[in-house]
């Protein structure tokens, strides 16, 4: 009987040791639970009113620019004239582009920056591209125009094998990152073989180049300035 009442005595300490323990425990995962949940209401406030500043904005403070309708022809015409005026170093070179090319997209830049800026080429694409790869080498913003991308073919070699490939066989000593080369692409509807073609793809698929189909104004603004 004593040693049953010893047993009984001594599982009632451990269970009350075990209480008092385990209700303390509880207190401080209480107390830490709340500190965690106002530092994670607080992180989610921040959070709210960053998302709130990004993306809705005060229209108090939204004051309008001078806005101009345009066409296509008339936006890239813009953007060209952007990129001379925030490149000192920026030119414009291609067929037929001094009197304004055949889609007029530049037309009167000559008249504005000067032949030394916007000039007329040989007929010749392969020409052209490699003129406008040793242009870009030298730090030169190069904008090469090709009158249709059908005419591309035969620069194709120097886009492929020079520009897009040069980086990589230099070591990244020499690249053509300030090239472009622009190239209305399935135009004049009844133009057959050698005037409404699409042959971008081509180029898709070369690493080292960087395609750019732009429908939209803006974003075409923005790519070529």
């Amino acid at each position: 009987m004593t040693t049953n009442r010893l047993k009984c005595i001594y599982c009632r300490c451990v269970l009350s040791v075990v209480t008092m323990i385990l209700s303390k425990l509880s207190t401080r995962l209480l107390s830490m639970s709340s500190v965690f949940n106002s530092m994670e209401n607080s992180v989610l406030r921040k959070h709210v009113r960053w998302i709130q500043f990004t993306y809705y904005t005060d229209k108090n403070n939204n004051i309008p620019g001078d806005t101009e309708k345009m066409n296509m022809y008339q936006a890239i015409n813009n953007g060209l004239r952007l990129a001379l005026n925030k490149d000192p170093d920026a030119v414009i070179f291609g067929e037929d582009v001094a009197f304004g090319g055949v889609f007029r997209c530049t037309m009167n830049l000559q008249k504005e920056f000067g032949k030394d800026r916007v000039f007329n080429t040989p007929i010749c694409e392969q020409g052209i591209a490699g003129f406008g790869i040793g242009l870009a080498i030298s730090g030169v913003t190069a904008i090469a125009e090709i009158q249709f991308a059908d005419y591309i073919f035969p620069a194709f070699d120097q886009l492929v094998n020079e520009a897009a490939k040069l980086r990589y066989r230099s070591g990244g000593e020499f690249e053509c990152g300030k090239l472009t080369v622009r190239a209305p692409c399935g135009a004049v509807g009844h133009g057959g073989l050698y005037h409404s073609q699409s042959p971008e793809a081509y180029f898709a698929h070369t690493p080292g180049l960087k395609m750019q189909i732009v429908w939209q104004i803006n974003a075409l603004i923005n790519k070529l300035r």
